[in-house]
């Protein structure tokens, strides 16, 4: 019964090694490296670095994100950190973020024709707000990152929560 089990595993595991292409990453290697950089927001002025990197045999591109925002006269000091992990499903380039404050947000990616705007834009959820995120490339070394909310029932209605400049430091 083992030889069978194995037997199966490894029949399956070479059907899906065949049927498995290699996700086309080409316009997303501007983002590959590290990055620090200084923001803006609703939550105060932080400062933060982010890394982008290929992973799983390049199967999905991954950024880590990490930013640690002063004591403000209303909120004590903080750290925030998210992963945001992109691959492909059904041709299109799909999204999922994780954070440290318990949120969960589904995107699917686009860029602008000309390549120099990623744009994450949020499911639509009925009872929930929706996000987007931007990241717009200035020159080879620098990124303006957007983070913006549009209340439940009105998705395409976006505000701006967050934006910060990064550098690329490699």
């Amino acid at each position: 019964m083992a030889i069978i089990i194995v037997c199966c595993s490894i029949l399956v595991s070479n059907l899906f090694a065949q049927q498995m292409k290699q996700p086309d990453w080409k316009g997303y290697t501007f983002l590959l490296g590290d990055w620090v950089g200084e923001g803006n927001g609703t939550p105060g002025e932080g400062t933060g670095k982010l890394t982008f990197y290929l992973a799983l045999q390049n199967q999905i591109l991954i950024r880590k994100n990490h930013t640690e925002y002063p004591a403000t006269a209303n909120k004590p000091a903080f750290t925030h950190d998210d992963v945001l992990i992109h691959y492909c499903e059904n041709n299109l380039v799909r999204a999922i973020y994780f954070d440290s404050e318990g949120h969960t947000i589904h995107y699917t990616a686009n860029f602008l024709p000309d390549s120099s705007e990623l744009i994450l834009l949020g499911d639509i959820t009925p009872s929930a707000p929706r996000f987007r995120f931007t990241y717009t490339k200035i020159g080879n070394e620098k990124l303006k990152v957007t983070f913006e909310i549009a209340p439940p029932g009105k998705p395409e209605e976006f505000s701006k929560y967050l934006e910060g400049i990064v550098n690329k430091v490699k």
